[in-house]
């Protein structure tokens, strides 16, 4: 049988909702036995300002070393089950690269519909139809929160 939950990639984007995929992640690579590889891609453009002030390792080391902090916290002594990569490209062809080294992605969605999807579209929705593995997609739950919320009030 194939084990879907032994190498785990999960994109993170510094996010509540990021963290809520990530405790995912771990509590299925813990009962599998697996490990989590926490991905953090930032854009080529969103890096280009920055260049002038540091360099481009400069940053991607500040980067890894705040999402190693944050795993830490959230995580404590779970933490050990989890490796953090920071890479300045693209994030969706980053993602569908990094997922090629994994068993599955484990990713948080934002759950937008209407015009706010449409004209923003959705990554996860893209690495669902990119992705060389299965993908389990999160929800926040916030938001369940608050549409339970306007239901009541109708």
């Amino acid at each position: 049988m194939i084990e879907l939950f032994r190498r785990v990639l999960v994109p993170h984007d510094f996010s509540v909702r990021a963290n809520g995929a990530l405790e995912v992640a771990v509590a299925l690579a813990e009962e599998h036995r697996g490990r989590v590889r926490v991905l953090h891609a930032l854009s080529p453009s969103a890096v280009a300002h920055e260049v002038v002030w540091a360099s481009r390792a400069k940053i991607r080391a500040g980067l890894r070393e705040g999402l190693e902090r944050e795993v830490a916290e959230l995580l404590g002594k779970r933490a050990a089950r989890v490796e953090c990569e920071v890479v300045i490209a693209e994030p969706i062809r980053a993602i569908v690269a990094a997922a090629r080294k994994a068993d599955s992605i484990v990713m948080a969605t934002l759950g937008r519909t209407g015009l706010a999807h449409w004209l923003l579209g959705s990554v996860a929705e893209k690495i669902v139809r990119l992705s060389p593995v299965p993908v389990l997609t999160v929800r926040a739950k916030h938001g369940a929160k608050r549409r339970a919320r306007r239901r009541r009030t109708r």
